[in-house]
């Protein structure tokens, strides 16, 4: 056990990152016959492929999942990661005998940070597959997780660096839960105890915070219509276990899973968030949905504060411990 998302057999996971930039994808490859969901809940989702796994649909398995920054932008690079799949021979295979990668993907706003003139395309989802392996997952500032800040409400300077995290929890006889988040809220990341990690800064150079709900409280009476303080953050991730689920199982693993978000940031769910969970389920060990979820929940919230842990400071956005 590592402690990251492959600790679930046959799963692999590679970054592709642009300091320069500040921006950067995450690409999670999935053993063949992996059932996929998805449960997105903020209200500024930038998403591919999420219709095709919810129930009534007819494809259940995923190839791989995509994770990355630039916004709407970024959606360029599972472009590559399709190709990556289709020269390696992965992917469904229609009824007319067509190869086509099944291969989800999620967003975040980073286009303030670093540059907003580069952003993650299909050169660097193929990067990313190819820098795909089973050993601990890299964490903080790689991956989706190199332009993402927490708080970021008031700028920049007021900010702390988010980043991608990931968390495992063993729930014996070979049983694996585990998640990868990449964490870029608009709430703060804060501890079980309710102790603010990461978020809005009371000044640029304090190490004390604000808190967000307290900032919410200035925005209560502001007109949803009117200019808003700079607000475009998102939380998105996957769980993965190799329980054997079936495809709505697996969609309520992802339901689930959103409680360790709502425990982890503070608020969560908001309209200027586009948090996304995706879940995968390998299929090699019987389970119970309910176990599965709640456990997928507490690897989420450990996930996120991990990401916050690891983060290193970049462009003008000091990591937590700065």
């Amino acid at each position: 056990m590592n402690n990251t998302l492959t600790d679930v057999p046959g799963i692999l996971v590679g970054h592709a990152t642009n300091l320069e930039a500040a921006t950067g994808c995450t690409v999670v490859i999935c053993p063949d016959g992996t059932i996929g969901g998805v449960d997105q809940r903020g209200g500024a989702p930038g998403t591919r492929e999420t219709d095709l796994l919810r129930p009534m649909h007819l494809v259940g398995t995923v190839n791989a999942v995509v994770l990355s920054g630039g916004s709407a932008y970024g959606l360029a690079a599972a472009d590559g990661v399709m190709r990556y799949l289709e020269a390696h021979n992965i992917g469904y295979h229609s009824r007319a005998g067509y190869l086509v990668p099944i291969v989800p993907e999620a967003i975040l706003f980073d286009l303030a940070v670093g540059r907003s003139d580069v952003r993650p395309d299909a050169a660097m989802g193929y990067a990313a597959c190819e820098a795909a392996g089973a050993g601990p997952v890299q964490q903080g500032t790689v991956g989706a997780g190199t332009g993402c800040r927490v708080g970021a409400v008031y700028g920049n300077a007021y900010a702390t660096k988010g980043g991608i995290g990931s968390a495992s929890i063993d729930l014996g006889d070979g049983l694996v839960v585990a998640a990868l988040m990449a964490v870029n809220a608009v709430g703060d990341v804060v501890e079980d105890d309710g102790t603010i990690l990461a978020g809005v800064r009371l000044s640029p150079d304090g190490a004390g915070f604000a808190g967000m709900m307290n900032v919410m409280k200035q925005m209560a009476q502001l007109d949803s219509n009117l200019p808003q303080p700079e607000a475009e953050n998102t939380v998105i991730g996957v769980v993965a276990t190799n329980a054997r689920l079936s495809k709505e199982e697996i969609n309520k693993v992802a339901q689930m899973a959103h409680d360790g978000l709502a425990r982890s940031v503070r608020p969560t769910h908001t309209m200027f968030d586009g948090d996304t969970i995706f879940a995968l389920a390998t299929g090699a060990i019987p389970a119970n949905v309910s176990a599965v979820g709640a456990f997928a929940a507490e690897a989420v919230a450990q996930a996120v504060r991990n990401g916050i842990r690891a983060a290193t400071s970049l462009a003008d956005v000091r990591a937590w411990k700065d």
